[in-house]
């Protein structure tokens, strides 16, 4: 079972894939960006995108890194649409996971960080850790 980690930031859902195992998946696609929000033709074109790439890689169980909905950190509205675009995928698990949910998980397991991961996709792949760990 492949398990997807998603970290949205700004108007981009970033990837990680982990097996069972917590060893990087590698893919060609570590990000879908959403063009335009206001655009209904680029609401749908992204929401095709997400699906194809579930649906290619066989993933059935995604963990989206939630994001504040107020304060200093709070998520903007265009990842919240993205969020919710997720959310409605057929046949996939969604899970949102808190960053204090995915830090402790990864202090406490202590797994490593791929050097095939880049920088920006380091809390995507311990997102996917997380919820494998904490089953």
């Amino acid at each position: 079972m492949t398990i997807c980690g998603i970290e949205i930031k700004g108007s981009e859902a970033i990837f990680a894939l982990a097996n069972q195992d917590l060893e990087h998946v590698a893919n060609a696609t570590k990000k879908i960006a959403l063009d335009d929000d206001e655009d209904a033709s680029s609401v749908k074109a992204f929401a095709a995108q997400i699906a194809a790439f579930v649906k290619v890689n066989t993933i059935t169980r995604i963990v989206i890194k939630k994001r504040s909905k107020k304060g200093e950190f709070a998520g903007g509205p265009i990842t919240f649409k993205i969020e919710g675009l997720i959310q409605l995928l057929d046949d996939c698990e969604v899970q949102l996971l808190s960053p204090q949910t995915l830090n402790a998980q990864y202090k406490k397991h202590a797994f490593d960080l791929p050097a095939s991961l880049n920088k920006y996709q380091h809390e995507a792949f311990k997102a996917a850790c997380a919820a494998l760990l904490k089953k």
